[in-house]
C-alpha cells in the first residue's frame, strides 16, 4: 500500500475529508497537510506542503484538491523531483501514471463529485508506471527540470 501525502484549499476540503475515509478503507496510510474546516487558505501553500513531502520522500505519492486543480497543479511542477497531474477524468489519470510516472495527482473539490473523484484516485494509486519508452521520456522530463535548478 502507498503513503499519501494529501492537502488541499477550501474549495477542496469537503472532497479531501471523503478521501482520507476511502484512502483508510483502500489501506493507504496518509499524512494530512491541511487545510482545516471552514479556514481559508491559498492553495500554493498547501500545494507546496504536499509536493515538498512527496519531493523529499521517495515512499510517497501526493493528491492535492483544490476549486478546480490547475493552480495547484502549476504549483506542483515548479517542485524539484514532483511531477504533477492535473486530471479529471479515468483516460487522464491513467495516462499520467503509465505514461508519465506522475507521483502527485491534483484535482479539483468544486469540479469533480466525490464519487468520481474515489474511482479517480483508486486508478491513479493502482497504475503502475509503464516504463519502456516512457522511461526515456520521464528522464528527458526531469533533464529539462535540472537545467533550471540553481545551485
Amino acid at each position: 500500500m502507498k503513503k499519501v501525502a494529501i492537502g488541499c484549499d477550501h474549495g477542496g476540503y469537503e472532497l479531501k475529508e471523503a478521501l482520507k475515509v476511502y484512502l483508510t478503507e483502500l489501506g493507504h496510510e496518509y499524512l494530512d497537510f491541511g487545510c482545516k474546516a471552514g479556514e481559508s487558505v491559498d492553495y500554493p501553500d498547501i500545494a507546496f506542503l504536499v509536493g515538498e513531502c512527496v519531493a523529499t520522500n521517495p515512499a510517497y505519492v501526493g493528491i492535492m484538491i483544490d476549486g478546480v486543480g490547475v493552480g495547484s497543479g502549476m504549483v506542483l511542477n515548479k517542485i524539484p523531483g514532483v511531477r504533477g497531474a492535473v486530471c479529471w477524468d479515468l483516460s487522464s489519470v491513467i495516462n499520467s501514471r503509465e505514461h508519465n510516472n506522475a507521483n502527485v495527482l491534483s484535482i479539483g473539490g468544486q469540479f469533480i463529485g466525490e464519487g468520481l473523484a474515489k474511482q479517480l484516485v483508486k486508478t491513479w494509486l493502482e497504475t503502475d508506471f509503464a516504463g519502456g519508452r516512457h522511461d526515456r521520456r520521464v528522464t528527458k522530463v526531469m533533464e529539462i527540470e535540472s537545467r533550471f535548478i540553481k545551485r
